[in-house]
Parts: structure tokens; sequence; C-alpha cells
């Protein structure tokens, strides 16, 4: 089972650890740990002031003033020793003075001074430097008043042209481009109203329910020896209500892993859910993220609504109960005037909501599961339940809709191993909701740094943070060619079209099986788990015709003797050009591609190393290596330029770096396509090694490229546009003859 309680001696160890780091001048590790180390420390316990103290002293070495002045102020609420508060308030007003807010700069140094006042003559070393600290805060105040320094343009006044939208009347969140229709085939659908241009917005929601996904490092640790992970996870690095990046966490009051970016989050997600969740931390953890979700939601919807919504499931026509049967009736119904009233999940005037009714009304395929799937989910759920019955949460879980109507529950007659029927009604609904995941469950996705932080090139990748239902973005039905993008702020999915969509065009999401990352029969294994047959554009003219995947043609090997591209065969691949005619076996080529790939692995752990000329080395001869079996166009061989590209720039030869990364793009673009996201996050990285290389005009001609691209995949508001934008801002400024002369 996977740990979540309050441990000292796990407080203990992250607060060494992070001293160890403090004084290695490794400041963004210290404070990370520090947060390790209040989340297992007793809420106002003074312990957990020394924490919030020795966190603050790295925030101030990284610059981040206001978060550090939060952090002083946690430690005095939480009875930081009185002795030590002399050198916290010191350098509360060095990070107001940093802020240039010197009248409070000012203010804080009177308190440190009538309480070194107070507590009389001090002679020791210690208090000699707090003294002359203080003396020199002074002077600076002086100085800053007498020589202010010029206002600074703040970078939030450029304004940004904002987006048409008009919302429609009949979907939560979606734009009035688009309109909600049915049929037999494809159930509930999105079909456009009007014609949309790429980069149109066409839904904003913010999710019903989302749980953070912990990473796989947060898993019990099969040794004994190393008691406490100092790896971070994606637990402690985003709020686990809002998913707002974290840079100083707010603990949990009754958890070791529940953080928060702020005091009101914590709070909020205390009372919608956490203060039945806390004490279920490390068995939800040992179950998984769909029962969590499950859980979170029923808890988020309340015992009101939920028993509702199974009660009225158990009604007496099952056909108007159940979401496909009702589908089908209405599709057989003559009478279509009744609109979007009777689609399931429409409220009684038509409206199709972002609510628990969308939710409860999203398809589990109940008879689709395997009778094994079924048994383990109910299990789990039971366990769930049995725990807080156990734990006395009961009320609390039926308390979450109103505290008048559920504070006295009713108490019925049970033996120990039976769930009281209240539990029971949250057991089915949360059942439900588990076997709904598997086809509806949306990840929610972030751009995150990849590799070295210390480069002047940023690598990002998306990673998955967190799992969630949003009702609204479920109409959407599957193809590997989708027409559409999502991104994802915090909790918020924006979805804008990805090209020209017509009038009465269905809007397509990819549920992850892609035309340009995977063949047809990879493709249709993966999206069985969603109990449909894909019968998409892409896989008809793979599955009914001779046209060949991309990923085939551009995945594929050559001959070793002459390069020439080699004939597909099951187990003997014979080369395409006759005066040559090699036949070579298919496992003696997928043997040489595993081992190029464990070479690349090496030559990436030399770079993480600081070892990176014996990475080029190693990267140039496995690229030659490559070029003797796979075909040219095949997508390892870009990835080997981009990583010769990470090499380079590391050693600030931007030139060879722009080189190595164009090659790679020519690849990418091969596989994804010029106007694809993938090719857009490529540009990005182009446009920062033309940055830092001042080669001017290709920078700008890039960057505005790449702006092109991902502001119709990613929006305006994105940060990789707003980095985009920032380069460009500073390119411009540069004097006329510099921008001549590049």
């Amino acid at each position: 089972r996977a740990r979540a309680g309050k441990e000292p001696a796990a407080a203990r160890f992250y607060r060494e650890e992070g001293n160890r780091l403090f004084g290695r001048r490794h400041y963004g590790a210290a404070a990370r740990l520090y947060s390790q180390a209040a989340s297992h420390e007793l809420p106002g316990s003074p312990e957990v002031s020394v924490c919030f103290a020795n966190r603050s002293a790295a925030l101030f070495h990284l610059g981040r003033f206001e978060v550090c002045l939060e952090d002083i102020a946690r430690a005095e609420s939480h009875g930081y020793p009185d002795r030590l508060l002399p050198k916290v308030l010191l350098r509360k007003a060095e990070c107001l003075l940093c802020l240039g807010r010197l009248q409070d700069a000012a203010d804080a140094l009177s308190v440190v001074e009538n309480k070194i006042a107070m507590d009389g003559i001090m002679t020791s070393p210690t208090h000699q430097a707090l003294l002359k600290k203080l003396s020199q805060l002074k002077i600076k105040i002086h100085e800053k008043e007498s020589w202010p320094e010029p206002a600074r343009e703040a970078c939030a006044d450029i304004q940004r042209k904002s987006e048409i939208w008009e919302e429609n009347d009949s979907i939560s969140g979606a734009s009035s481009s688009l309109s909600l229709n049915f049929d037999i085939e494809r159930g509930r659908h999105l079909v456009a109203s009007q014609d949309i241009l790429p980069g149109q917005s066409l839904l904003k929601e913010e999710a019903f329910v989302s749980v953070l996904c912990p990473g796989e490092s947060f898993l019990p640790q099969d040794s004994s020896e190393t008691a406490w992970d100092t790896r971070v996870t994606n637990a402690d690095l985003y709020c686990h209500r809002c998913l707002r990046q974290l840079l100083a966490s707010v603990p949990c009051r009754g958890c070791s892993y529940a953080k928060y970016c702020s005091q009101n989050c914590a709070d909020v997600a205390w009372e919608q859910y956490h203060r039945t969740e806390c004490s279920l931390g490390a068995l939800l953890l040992t179950l998984g993220v769909f029962c969590h979700v499950a859980l979170r939601t029923v808890l988020l919807a309340g015992f009101a609504e939920v028993s509702r919504l199974v009660e009225w499931s158990h009604g007496g026509d099952k056909d108007l109960h159940n979401p496909e049967a009702r589908c089908k009736h209405l599709s057989e119904a003559p009478d279509t005037r009744a609109g979007t009233r009777g689609i399931p999940g429409c409220n009684d005037n038509g409206q199709y909501q972002s609510s628990y009714q969308a939710v409860f009304n999203l398809l589990p395929h109940a008879e689709k599961h395997s009778p094994e799937h079924k048994f383990l989910c109910t299990l789990s759920v039971v366990a769930i339940c049995k725990q807080l019955q156990e734990g006395g949460l009961e009320a609390a879980v039926l308390n979450q809709e109103s505290s008048e109507k559920w504070s006295r529950p009713k108490i019925c007659e049970k033996t120990s191993d039976e769930l009281s029927p209240e539990l029971k009604i949250m057991a089915e609904a949360m059942l439900r909701h588990v076997l709904q995941l598997q086809c509806n469950a949306q990840a929610i996705t972030v751009m995150q740094e990849s590799g070295s932080r210390d480069g002047a090139v940023v690598n990002k990748k998306p990673v998955r943070l967190a799992t969630a239902f949003f009702p609204v973005l479920s109409l959407l039905n599957h193809s590997c060619c989708p027409n559409i993008s999502v991104s994802f702020s915090g909790t918020a999915a924006t979805v804008r079209a990805s090209q020209p969509i017509p009038s009465g065009q269905e809007i397509f999401h990819c549920y992850g099986p892609h035309r340009c990352r995977m063949r047809v029969a990879e493709r249709q294994q993966l999206l069985s788990q969603y109990f449909f047959e894909c019968r998409c554009q892409a896989c008809l003219d793979e599955l009914e015709s001779d046209v060949k995947s991309v990923v085939s043609v551009r995945n594929s090997f050559c001959c070793p003797s002459c390069q020439a591209p080699i004939q597909v065969g099951e187990d003997m691949l014979c080369c395409s050009n006759e005066a040559c005619a090699i036949s070579v076996s298919r496992e003696s080529l997928s043997h040489r591609l595993r081992d190029l790939q464990q070479q690349i692995k090496k030559a990436l752990e030399l770079l993480r190393d600081r070892k990176a000329d014996q990475a080029i080395k190693m990267l140039l001869k496995c690229r030659m290596d490559a070029g003797n079996f796979l075909s040219p166009e095949h997508l390892l061989m870009g990835e080997m330029e981009d990583h010769l590209a990470q090499v380079y720039a590391t050693l600030g030869k931007w030139q060879e770096a722009a080189r190595h990364l164009e090659r790679s793009i020519e690849i990418v673009e091969m596989h994804h396509g010029p106007s694809s996201v993938e090719i857009g996050h490529e540009l990005f990285k182009l446009a920062q090694i033309l940055f830092n290389g001042f080669a001017v005009s290709e920078a700008l001609s890039t960057i505005q490229r790449a702006e092109e691209i991902l502001s119709v995949h990613c929006g305006p508001q994105s940060t990789q546009i707003q980095e985009l934008q920032e380069m460009k801002t500073c390119l411009l400024e540069l004097p006329r003859s510099v921008l001549q002369r590049t």
C-alpha cells in the first residue's frame, strides 16, 4: 500500500535533505524538499513553521519575493520560534525592498529594531551579523527613496486580441457554431452548424471532476532500506485541486499527500471532498485514479443528486433509463420536434450542461465489459465504501449536499459486513462511473520540460497530469485523423478547429491512436477498449485499399547493402533494387533497431552527465549506423538530429544546433504535416536556438511561422505564444543597424 499519512521521521529526513541542498545552492530542489517536510508535520506545530521559514530562504534566493513573503507569514502564523524571528523579519524587509515597497520595508525594519531592543544587549557573532544586515538595509532604503527607479512597463499591459465567442444556447460552454445531434450509429455527437475556420474556439469547458495522477515514482518502494523518496512527481509539482503549478505548496491538515497552491484551494477542497478522502489516501493511491475519480464525482454531486439519479435509473421502463436504448428509440421516432430534449443528459429544457446529470448519462457499456473486470471494479468500490463506513465517514459523505437535511442520517440495522442503504446507493453510482471512465476519461495534459533545465533551449513534451470527466467534451466521437485540437489550462479544456470544417461536418476528437503515429492494426487494437470499430476515413483508406499508412511508409527499413527501399514481407524482406536483390530477415533488422535505440539512450545519459563531447561522438556514430538500414525519413532519424541539436545548444554552438534541428523538422513534417502541433513545438525550439544565436532575420521568420501554427492549436494566450512574442519584441527593439547587419 502507498503511504499518505503524516510521519515525523519523514519530515526530519526531508528537512535535513533540504538543508543539505540549500548549502549547495540548489535552491529549487531545496524548496521542494522543504515542501515535502511541511506535508509530514502536524499543522500548527513549531516544526512546520521552521519548514516554511527555511523554504522562504530558498524562494528569496530564487527571486520569488511575493511567494517568499507568503511563506514568512505562514511561519509567523504557525508559531515560529521567537529567538529566530529577527532573521526572518529581515528577509521580509529585503523582499519588500526588492519589490519597491519602500514604506512597508521601513516598517518591517522598525519591527526588527524594536524586537532587538527588547531583547537587550547582544554580543554574539550571529546577533552582530543581524545588526549589520539591518544597517545595510536601512541604507538601501534611503538610497532608493533618494533615487527612485523609473517605472517599468508591466508585461500584462500588452493588449491581445480577444477571441470572438458567442455561446451556444443548448450546449454548455460550446460555441454557437455547433449543434448536438444523435443517431443509432454514432450516438450523441457534435456537428458544425456553420463553416468553421482553423483556430476558431469551439468549446470551453471546466472539468466536472479531476484527479491528479501522482506519477510512477510515488508508488511504494520494494526496498525498506530507502524509506523516503526524494524524486519529484506531479504530486509535488501541481495543486491537487486546480492543477496550477506549485512553487510553495500548502499542505493538507490531515495527510502528507495532498498539496495546494493556496490556503483557499486547500479549504475549498476540504469542504467539497477532501475531508472524506483524506484518511482514504493510501487506499485510493493503491486502487488507482479511476476509483479516485469515481469517489470524488459522487462527493461533488452530493448524496441527494446521486440518490435521485440512481433511483431514476431504476424506473419502470428500462429503455427510457438506458442512454443507448433512448438514442435508438429517438432515432426511430418520426416526430423530431422535441429537438434535443430527449437526448440523454439533456435537462427538461433540452440543454446539455456540464453537470452531474450529464456525467451520469455517459455510457458505461456495462454489458460489454468482461465479468472479471466488473468483479474487480465492484471489489474496489466496496473496499472504498467499507473503509468509509468503518472510519465513521458515512455522515460526511451524506452531508455533501445539504448539512441540514443529512445532519442526522438514518442509522439502519445492519451486520458488520453489510453496507448501509445510503452507501449502497453511492457504491452503485461509483461503479457506474468506474465503468464509464474506460470510454469517457479525458487526460488533462501539460507541456512539461524534459531533460536538464539549465539550458538556454527549453525542450518540452506533453505529459498526462490528471484524469477528468468533461461531459461536453465526451460528446465528441473519435477519428484517427481529427479536425480539432484540445489544450488545457489548469482544469479547463479548450477545443479549437485544427483545419477548416464546413457546415454539416461532424467534429472529431482523437482518443489517442492517430494515423501519423500508428499503423491501422495497432490503432484498431487500442480502440477496442472503447467498444467500437473505427471507420474513419484514414482507417477505411488503409483497410479497404492498397494505401499504406504514413507510419508504414516512413518508418520502414532500407537495404543494408545499397540503401534502396525494402519490399515488405512477413519474415524475409527483399531489396527493391533488382541489381541488388538482397534478402534479409525482419528479425535481424529489428534487432539492429533495438541495439541502436540502446546506444541513443546511452548518449543521452552522457549528456545528462555533462559529457557533451562524448554524447556528440556517440550520436554521430548512431546516425551513421542508422543510415545503413533505416529509411532516410524514419522518425528515429529525426529524433537523432533533435538530440544532436540539443547537445550543440548546451555547448552554445547555435549554428550547428539550428542545422540539426532543421533536418529533424523536415522529417517531423513528413510524418505529421506542415501545420501540425508537432511542427509548432519543433519550430518553437528552433526559434529559441536562432534567438540565442543572434540570427535575427531567421529567428523572426521562424517565430512568425511557429505563432501561426501554435495559435491554431493552443490559442493566443498559451505560454509558448507569449514566449514567442517576448522573443520577437526583444529582437525588434534592437538598433536598426544591427537588424540590417543580420
